[in-house]
C-alpha cells in the first residue's frame, strides 16, 4: 500500500516535523485544505489567505482525524503531529509530484480554453466503463487543486484524468510537473486569460509547456478543428479529434434526440460505431472523439466505450437542463467566454419553443473586450435566437450587436436588480431558456428567480 507518513512529508518537502516519535510513521492519506472536509488519515493544509488563516483550523482538523497539518508556523497546543514549511502551497506541490510518481498508471491531463470541464468528465465517464478511474473534482485544476487530486490516489486507481487550467506563463510547466501526463488533451485554444496572454499564440505557448514534462512515448491529442493545434508539432505522436474530416477521429450525423440526449457516429481507422450521449448540447459531439481516443489507447473496445459515454452526467452550471414549470431551463452560467458562447447559443437554437438567451458580461478578454461581446451578439442574431436578454454593462455590446445584424427582440438591463425584477415579464411556460455569463456575474441567482416565476404558467 503506498502511504505518507509525518516523517516522508517533512522529507519530501524540506520542512521541519513537529511532534512525537511514535507519530512519525503514522500513515497519512488524502489531503485538503478545508478541515470541514478531513476525513480520518487526511493530511490538512494550512492555507494563509486573505481573510481566513487555515492555521487556525488545525485542531479542529486534528480532532477529525487529521493524521498530520502541514503549516508554515508552530501551531499552539497542537493536538497531532505536524510539519513547518516555509510555503505550504509549494510544499505541496512537491507532495503531489512525490506521490504521483509512485504510480504506474495511465494519467490523463485536459486542458483548453474552452470545454476542458466537460471534456474530463466525458472523458472519466466512458473510461469508468472499464477501470476505476481518479478525477480531478468541481474546479480543482489550478495548482493547489491539482496536487491535492493527485494526493487522493490510491491503489485500486487504475487511470487519472486531471484538468489542468492556467491564467498564465509558466504555471502548465507547473502542473504538468506534478502530474507527468501520458497523454494530454488539448480542447481548443480561445481568447480566455487574454490578458496575461497576450493573443492566441500566447494561450497555444502557455497551454502547451506540458509537453515539456511527458516521456517520448507520451501521446498529444489535440482538437484538429482548432487552426493552431492542427498545425502545431508537440515533437510526439499527435492524434487530432473533432468534426473535421482531416481528423484521425471524428464525430459525424450528429442528431440532437431531445434535451436531455443527442447521437452520432464515430469513425476513425479502425471502424465506425453509434453513440449516445445523454446530454444537452450538440456542441460537445466535438469533445466526445477524445474520449474515444483515450479509451481505445487504453485498450477498451466500441461497446465498452459506448457503455462509458451512458455514464456521463454535466457538473452543476455547465449545461445542467432542467424543467420548472413548463420551462426548459439551460444553467451554463459556471463561466462564459466567445467560444464557448457561441457553441451554447449554437446548441440552443436546435431545439424546440421559444429560444431564450439570458447572457452577461464576458471578462479577460483584454483588448478585444468589446469587439468579442460584439461578435456574440451578432452570432446570437445570425443563429436564429429568438429573444436575447442581456444584463451588465460589457454586454450592452451584445445587445447592440446582436440589434445591427438583424436580431429582433432584445432587452438590455445595466444591472442585476433590473433584470431579476423583469425577469417575470420575459419568459414564459414553452421557452427553452438558456443562461450564460463569465462567473464574476453571479448569474447563478438567476436560475431560482425563473423557476419560481409566474410567468412560467403563462403562455402567448
Amino acid at each position: 500500500m503506498k502511504i505518507l507518513t509525518p516523517k516522508t512529508i517533512a522529507e519530501v518537502t524540506g520542512g521541519e516535523y513537529i511532534g512525537t516519535d511514535a507519530d512519525c510513521d503514522n500513515p497519512v492519506m488524502g489531503a485538503v485544505r478545508d478541515n470541514r472536509d478531513v476525513k480520518p488519515g487526511n493530511l490538512f493544509v494550512c492555507i494563509q489567505g486573505a481573510r481566513v488563516d487555515g492555521h487556525t483550523f488545525a485542531n479542529s482538523a486534528f480532532e477529525s482525524g487529521a493524521a498530520c497539518c502541514l503549516a508554515e508556523k508552530r501551531i499552539p497546543d497542537a493536538k497531532g503531529p505536524y510539519v513547518i514549511v516555509d510555503s505550504t502551497l509549494e510544499a505541496i506541490k512537491k507532495l503531489g509530484g512525490y506521490y504521483r510518481s509512485l504510480f504506474d498508471i495511465p494519467v490523463i491531463g485536459i486542458t483548453g480554453s474552452v470545454g476542458k470541464t466537460t471534456a474530463k468528465e466525458i472523458i472519466a465517464a466512458v473510461l469508468s466503463a472499464k477501470f476505476n478511474v481518479l478525477k480531478t473534482e468541481m474546479n480543482m485544476n489550478n495548482e493547489l487543486g491539482v496536487p491535492l487530486t493527485l494526493l487522493s490516489l490510491t491503489e485500486k486507481h487504475e487511470a487519472a484524468v486531471i484538468e489542468m487550467g492556467i491564467s498564465d506563463f509558466g504555471e502548465m510547466s507547473r502542473l504538468a510537473e506534478m502530474a507527468r501526463p501520458d497523454i494530454f488533451i488539448m480542447t481548443k485554444i480561445g481568447y480566455s486569460h487574454i490578458v496575461e496572454l497576450g493573443d492566441l499564440q500566447g494561450v497555444l505557448k502557455a497551454k502547451t509547456e506540458a509537453f515539456a514534462y511527458m516521456k517520448s512515448t507520451g501521446i498529444a491529442v489535440l482538437n484538429g478543428d482548432d487552426e493552431l493545434l492542427l498545425g502545431y508539432d508537440p515533437k510526439m505522436q499527435k492524434i487530432t479529434f473533432g468534426l473535421e474530416d482531416h481528423n484521425d477521429v471524428r464525430a459525424i450525423n450528429v442528431h440532437t434526440k431531445n434535451v436531455d440526449s443527442f447521437e452520432f457516429d464515430i469513425i476513425s481507422e479502425k471502424g465506425r460505431f453509434h453513440v449516445t450521449l445523454p446530454a444537452y448540447g450538440s456542441h460537445l459531439a466535438a469533445l466526445a472523439p477524445a474520449a474515444v481516443i483515450a479509451g481505445q489507447l487504453l485498450g477498451m473496445t466500441d461497446e465498452e466505450i459506448c457503455r462509458g459515454f451512458l455514464l456521463y452526467a454535466p457538473v452543476e452550471g455547465r449545461s445542467v437542463v432542467t424543467k420548472p414549470n413548463g420551462i426548459t431551463l439551460i444553467d451554463d452560467c459556471y463561466n462564459a467566454n466567445p467560444n464557448s458562447v457561441k457553441a451554447a447559443l449554437t446548441s440552443i437554437t436546435a431545439l424546440s419553443g421559444r429560444r431564450v438567451a439570458i447572457l452577461g458580461d464576458m471578462f479577460n478578454l483584454g483588448d478585444h473586450t468589446k469587439q468579442m461581446h460584439k461578435e456574440v451578439g451578432e452570432f446570437a442574431a445570425r443563429s436564429g435566437l429568438e429573444v436575447l436578454i442581456c444584463q451588465g454593462e460589457l454586454a450592452g455590446l451584445i445587445y447592440e450587436g446582436y440589434l445591427s445584424a438583424g436580431g429582433d427582440v432584445a432587452y438590455h438591463y445595466p444591472l442585476m436588480p433590473e433584470l431579476i425584477a423583469e425577469i417575470s415579464k420575459l419568459i414564459k411556460k414553452g421557452d427553452t431558456v438558456l443562461v450564460k455569463a463569465s462567473r464574476g456575474m453571479h448569474f447563478e441567482q438567476i436560475l431560482p428567480v425563473i423557476s419560481r416565476s409566474p410567468a412560467a404558467e403563462k403562455t402567448e
